[in-house]
Parts: C-alpha cells; structure tokens; sequence
C-alpha cells in the first residue's frame, strides 16, 4: 500500500527536537501537486534567497525561474534527464541556479559556494511556507548553457523544482513511489565531524 502524504512525511522527518522546523521537516519529494505557486510565495523563497551570505558581498547567485506555461519552464524541463521529466513536469515551478565566475573581471572563487548558500536558503524558507523542493542535478548542463545563452563565465548549479507536495500514488511509476517512501540515511556527525582527518571531533553529548 503507498503511504499518504502525511505518512511519508511522518516517515522523513529528522527526529531531532532541537533542530528548526523547517530544517527537520524538509525532505525533497518527487512528488508534487499542479497547484500554483502563489506570486507572494515565489518573491519570498526568492527574497530568501537575496540575503544569503556572500563572499565579499558579490553574490554571485542567478536564479532562471521557470513557471509551469512559460518559455523558461519549458527550456528547464527540456534540459532534464529522462528519470526526472518522469515527474518533474508536474512542479509548478523550476529554477536553474547559475554562478558569475568573474567580478569586476577577476575570478570569483566563492561564486559557486555562494550559489549553494543562497539556494540553501531559498529551500529552508520554502519548507517554511509550507513548499516542498527538490533539487536535480540530473540535467544537461549544455543544453542548459545553449537554451540560456550562458557564457564561460556562467557556472551552472541545480535544478530546483517548486511547488506544493502531493501524495506518492501521483508519480504511477512503482520505482518512483518506491524512492519516495524510502526511509532517510544520512552520515553520522562522527564522519563528518572531525577533530582532524580520521579522528570524530568529540562533541561532548
């Protein structure tokens, strides 16, 4: 039996009470509802997305926003490998997150650090208001480049789909809903916390 959508967000959430909610809770679906993204919304996950820190106040950061019905939507979810045109098309919403590589003609050795800071944060606040994402790095970066007129100076970054969660069964492929209620696994923090290579950092709890 597929789970509902409560269930299977019951089932990813991190059990750590200290952690915020919106950190618990976010988990990245495959499957989303056709439902609109409301405009307020949009600006704000994207507004996140503005006052994320930057390396030298650069901020690098471009976000390509396609909304379903848009040439940009289209030009995205051409670029997507085929596991994921299986169910992204159904996002309402999709983002290409670029870098500029250079400032003031001079490389920026941060601008894809701080790419990911930013969409780090688009995504928190998305959970925030209740949006779920799913980013994809399963997309031909070329195509991306030659649909978006992208220079040498671009660093193209992820995919990021947008929109509200829907229940598994929307995904009909048996292989999809399988990944979608599969238990979470992370590291433990002794691998990824260290006092020096090969040795935990002691946390003391």
């Amino acid at each position: 039996m597929t789970l509902s959508l409560s269930e299977v967000n019951e089932l990813k959430q991190v059990p750590e009470p200290a952690l915020l909610p919106a950190i618990a809770q976010r988990w990245s679906p495959r499957s989303f509802s056709e439902t609109p993204v409301s405009p307020a919304d949009l600006a704000t996950v994207l507004e996140a997305a503005r006052w994320a820190p930057s390396s030298s106040n650069i901020q690098p950061w471009r976000f390509l926003v396609g909304v379903q019905g848009s040439e940009t939507h289209a030009k995205i979810f051409s670029t997507l490998v085929g596991f994921n045109q299986a169910w992204a098309g159904r996002a309402p919403v999709l983002i290409l997150g670029i870098a500029e590589l250079k400032n003031n003609s001079k490389p920026n050795h941060y601008a894809l650090y701080d790419l990911g800071q930013a969409v780090a944060m688009l995504i928190v606040q998305a959970e925030a208001l209740g949006l779920a994402t799913h980013q994809m790095g399963g997309f031909d970066h070329g195509a991306a480049r030659l649909a978006f007129g992208l220079t040498p100076d671009h660093a193209t970054g992820s995919v990021i789909a947008l929109g509200h969660q829907a229940d598994p069964s929307v995904l009909g492929q048996d292989q999809l809903i399988q990944r979608e209620v599969a238990p979470r696994e992370r590291k433990p923090l002794s691998e990824i916390a260290l006092a020096a290579l090969g040795t935990p950092f002691d946390l003391g709890v």
